[in-house]
């Protein structure tokens, strides 16, 4: 799974990820938890947007979202089987930017936090999947969720589960709105190479969620 992430080194994220007319403004986040507001790549018809989402899924079709289960996380390996997600698995497909996430590791007794990153690539992507809530008021809420893939080498001896790594060279064809066949939709949720990654433990710092700053990530 993917509870939780960051997202650093963003003053280029526009360029990096090719979006037209930028408007949002977003600093630097050691400790991304789930509920928090953050940018999320989309497409609309010909043009790619920056837009900040809320994380954890709430699905247009929801009538009492209060008390309804919102999930942050969506295995990739049953996307099309599942209701909530199979829809928006064709049209609502998006580009998480991270910089890094978090793992905890269950060892003596205790959970002990790794960081996890590419230790060439300051900005990558997740894959996600969003929605658009509409209430009777006539407000909206977007809102999105990431998707999860069995763990590569780096990861499994922390966690059997990961984030969906996306290579630079699928983010257009992810975000896009067209229909992606079984075949390639398979290739490109494959768990990404444990080559350029590296795993190491953190305070346990991050498990207070108002923990926000360097120190975060810093090495133990």
């Amino acid at each position: 799974m993917c509870g939780r992430y960051s997202l650093l080194c963003i003053d280029d994220i526009c360029g990096r990820f090719r979006v037209m007319d930028p408007s949002i403004g977003f600093r630097s986040h050691f400790n991304i938890a789930p509920g928090s507001t953050n940018p999320v790549i989309v497409a609309h018809e010909q043009r790619v947007e920056a837009v900040m989402m809320q994380w954890g899924l709430v699905p247009h079709w929801a009538r009492d979202i209060k008390s309804m289960h919102r999930p942050i996380n969506a295995r990739a390996e049953n996307l099309a089987d599942k209701p909530m997600f199979s829809d928006l698995l064709r049209t609502k497909r998006c580009l998480v930017p991270a910089s890094g996430f978090f793992e905890w590791k269950e060892e003596w007794g205790r959970r002990i936090p790794f960081y996890i990153h590419k230790t060439n690539d300051p900005v990558f992507a997740f894959a996600g999947l969003y929605d658009i809530w509409h209430n009777p008021a006539g407000t909206t809420l977007a809102t999105y969720t990431i998707i999860t893939t069995p763990a590569n080498s780096i990861v499994a001896p922390i966690h059997h589960r990961m984030p969906a790594i996306l290579r630079q060279e699928d983010e257009i064809r992810w975000v896009s709105r067209e229909a992606l066949p079984a075949e390639e939709m398979h290739r490109i949720l494959s768990p990404f190479p444990a080559e350029g990654m590296e795993a190491y433990p953190v305070p346990d710092l991050i498990n207070n969620t108002a923990a926000d700053d360097e120190q975060v990530i810093k090495p133990l």
